[in-house]
């Protein structure tokens, strides 16, 4: 079972507007993201992988709920392909130029404030013991 580092009433106090309807869905791929962020960091988790520090628990939270506030004030589906080109339209199709945004450690385009929370609790960048 896929580890989700956040609740809809966290993301909603992070946000400070009311959880989305598919907040649960949103807090599932913010986490995926996260966990991918972390991949080489090291600290200490539960027999079912859940962080079992507070403030690793709590940056873990924080990084997750501002990943889903990053993707809804871009506009993008957590595919990625949003954050890839410089302008798209759909009908009928134009794409300009692709972006090569930075990336965060496992190819993950983090929020800038999720980055900071990881970084601030000692899990970016991630080594490996």
């Amino acid at each position: 079972m896929p580890r989700v580092y956040a609740t809809p009433e966290q993301l909603a106090a992070w946000t400070g507007e009311p959880a989305p309807p598919d907040a649960e869905r949103l807090l599932a791929r913010a986490s995926e993201d996260v966990d991918d962020a972390v991949m080489c960091a090291v600290y200490r988790t539960t027999a079912a992988g859940m962080p079992s520090e507070p403030h690793v628990e709590q940056a873990l939270a924080d990084a997750t709920c501002a990943q889903v506030e990053y993707q809804l004030a871009t506009g993008d589906d957590g595919t990625g392909a949003a954050g890839r080109w410089e302008s798209v339209s759909i009908g009928p199709v134009a794409l300009s130029g692709r972006k090569d945004a930075p990336q965060a450690p496992g190819d993950v385009d983090l929020a800038p404030r999720a980055y900071r929370a990881l970084r601030r609790a000692g899990l970016l960048p991630g080594v490996i013991w």
